[in-house]
Protein backbone atom coordinates (compact mmCIF):
# COMPACT_ATOMS: atom_id res chain seq x y z
CA UNK A 1 0.00 0.00 0.00
CA UNK A 2 3.19 2.37 -0.10
CA UNK A 3 7.00 2.78 0.50
CA UNK A 4 7.36 1.47 3.76
CA UNK A 5 8.75 -1.74 5.68
CA UNK A 6 6.45 -4.39 7.53
CA UNK A 7 8.93 -4.08 10.39
CA UNK A 8 12.10 -2.74 10.96
CA UNK A 9 14.49 -4.42 13.82
CA UNK A 10 17.59 -2.35 15.11
CA UNK A 11 19.60 -3.11 18.19
CA UNK A 12 17.23 -5.80 19.93
CA UNK A 13 14.27 -3.80 18.89
CA UNK A 14 11.23 -4.60 16.51
CA UNK A 15 9.03 -1.52 15.36
CA UNK A 16 6.19 -3.03 13.73
CA UNK A 17 4.39 -0.76 10.94
CA UNK A 18 0.99 -0.11 11.40
CA UNK A 19 -1.28 -2.98 11.20
CA UNK A 20 -5.00 -3.51 9.14
CA UNK A 21 -7.00 -5.69 9.37
CA UNK A 22 -5.95 -7.54 6.14
CA UNK A 23 -6.23 -10.98 5.61
CA UNK A 24 -2.73 -11.90 3.99
CA UNK A 25 -3.93 -14.95 2.58
CA UNK A 26 -6.52 -13.06 0.59
CA UNK A 27 -6.00 -9.64 0.62
CA UNK A 28 -8.96 -8.58 1.80
CA UNK A 29 -10.40 -7.03 4.87
CA UNK A 30 -11.88 -9.40 7.47
CA UNK A 31 -14.88 -9.59 7.24
CA UNK A 32 -17.55 -8.63 10.42
CA UNK A 33 -17.16 -5.70 12.92
CA UNK A 34 -14.32 -4.57 15.26
CA UNK A 35 -13.94 -7.49 16.97
CA UNK A 36 -13.04 -9.45 13.81
CA UNK A 37 -10.73 -6.53 12.94
CA UNK A 38 -9.40 -6.52 16.09
CA UNK A 39 -8.37 -10.27 15.32
CA UNK A 40 -7.10 -9.93 12.19
CA UNK A 41 -4.78 -6.92 13.01
CA UNK A 42 -3.71 -9.23 15.89
CA UNK A 43 -2.85 -12.17 13.93
CA UNK A 44 -0.89 -10.03 11.20
CA UNK A 45 1.05 -8.47 14.09
CA UNK A 46 1.39 -12.39 15.71
CA UNK A 47 3.28 -13.30 12.20
CA UNK A 48 5.56 -10.60 11.73
CA UNK A 49 6.59 -10.34 15.51
CA UNK A 50 7.12 -14.57 14.74
CA UNK A 51 8.79 -14.22 11.43
CA UNK A 52 11.34 -11.78 13.59
CA UNK A 53 11.72 -13.77 15.94
CA UNK A 54 9.77 -11.99 18.95
CA UNK A 55 6.67 -12.85 20.51
CA UNK A 56 3.85 -10.99 22.19
CA UNK A 57 5.15 -11.30 25.64
CA UNK A 58 8.19 -9.00 23.97
CA UNK A 59 6.08 -6.49 22.83
CA UNK A 60 6.87 -3.38 25.25
CA UNK A 61 4.45 -0.60 23.64
CA UNK A 62 1.53 -0.58 21.11
CA UNK A 63 -0.48 2.08 19.75
CA UNK A 64 -4.48 1.73 18.57
CA UNK A 65 -6.05 4.11 16.17
CA UNK A 66 -10.17 3.53 16.04
CA UNK A 67 -12.23 4.94 12.99
CA UNK A 68 -14.75 5.30 16.20
CA UNK A 69 -13.69 5.41 19.82
CA UNK A 70 -17.23 3.62 20.96
CA UNK A 71 -15.69 0.75 19.10
CA UNK A 72 -12.90 0.79 22.40
CA UNK A 73 -14.33 -1.43 24.49
CA UNK A 74 -14.89 -4.13 22.16
CA UNK A 75 -11.38 -3.82 20.64
CA UNK A 76 -9.74 -3.93 24.12
CA UNK A 77 -11.61 -7.08 24.89
CA UNK A 78 -10.17 -8.63 21.80
CA UNK A 79 -6.59 -7.03 22.45
CA UNK A 80 -6.57 -8.53 25.62
CA UNK A 81 -6.68 -11.84 24.54
CA UNK A 82 -2.81 -11.38 23.14
CA UNK A 83 -1.69 -10.14 26.23
CA UNK A 84 -3.40 -12.16 29.18
CA UNK A 85 0.06 -11.34 31.60
CA UNK A 86 1.94 -8.10 31.78
CA UNK A 87 0.37 -5.98 29.23
CA UNK A 88 2.70 -3.65 27.11
CA UNK A 89 2.39 0.36 27.64
CA UNK A 90 -0.72 1.39 24.81
CA UNK A 91 -2.02 4.60 23.47
CA UNK A 92 -5.39 4.85 21.93
CA UNK A 93 -6.49 7.35 19.49
CA UNK A 94 -9.94 7.87 17.66
CA UNK A 95 -9.17 8.99 14.02
CA UNK A 96 -11.23 10.15 11.05
CA UNK A 97 -10.57 7.57 8.58
CA UNK A 98 -8.16 4.96 8.44
CA UNK A 99 -7.20 2.92 4.88
CA UNK A 100 -9.11 1.37 3.38
CA UNK A 101 -11.99 2.33 5.32
CA UNK A 102 -11.18 -0.01 8.10
CA UNK A 103 -12.59 0.40 11.74
CA UNK A 104 -8.71 -0.71 13.33
CA UNK A 105 -4.82 -0.11 13.21
CA UNK A 106 -2.32 -1.15 15.86
CA UNK A 107 1.32 -0.27 15.29
CA UNK A 108 3.82 -1.84 18.16
CA UNK A 109 7.04 -1.99 18.97
CA UNK A 110 9.05 -5.37 20.71
CA UNK A 111 12.47 -5.27 22.18
CA UNK A 112 14.36 -8.54 23.37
Amino acid sequence: MGPYSQAVEINGTLFISGQIPVNPATGKIAEGGIREQTRQVMENIGAVLEEAGYGFSDVVKSTCLLDDMDNFAAMNEVYAEYYPEDPPARAAYGVVRLPLGVMVEIETIAAK
